[in-house]
């Protein structure tokens, strides 16, 4: 089971988790938010207990917007998107690939998700 480690840019937040495969493909959302910031997710999402977080100080700030159910986690002191928890399965996590150490997530197939539709 291959395991997987990945940070900010700066390293004051780090998280790890295990896969039961590696990593062949991603997940884009095209919301607001999502689709500018270009990022390519996980799929499928973490659960809560599966994705280890380690954390510097305070320097972990979330933003939320819309129905506020989708809580983007982000550094404070670099302003690098890690991971998020899912508007559609709260107590799920999916993360920012371009984060995880040894994944060239511009590489990956991936899918898109129309998140559009859901705000």
């Amino acid at each position: 089971m291959p395991k997987y480690r990945g940070s900010c840019h700066c390293g004051a937040v780090k998280f790890s988790f295990s896969m039961a495969e590696e990593i062949t493909s991603g997940l884009s959302c095209n919301c607001s938010y999502c689709e500018r910031r270009a990022a390519i997710m996980l799929n499928p999402p973490l659960a809560d207990a599966e994705l280890e977080r380690t954390i510097e100080g305070n320097a972990l700030s979330s933003y939320q917007f819309g129905n506020k159910v989708a809580k983007h986690y982000f550094c404070n002191q670099c302003g690098n998107y890690t991971f998020h928890e899912t508007m559609r399965k709260p107590g799920y996590f999916r993360v920012n690939l371009g984060c995880v150490d040894g994944v060239e997530s511009f590489e990956l197939d991936r899918k898109v998700f129309n998140g559009k539709e859901l705000l």
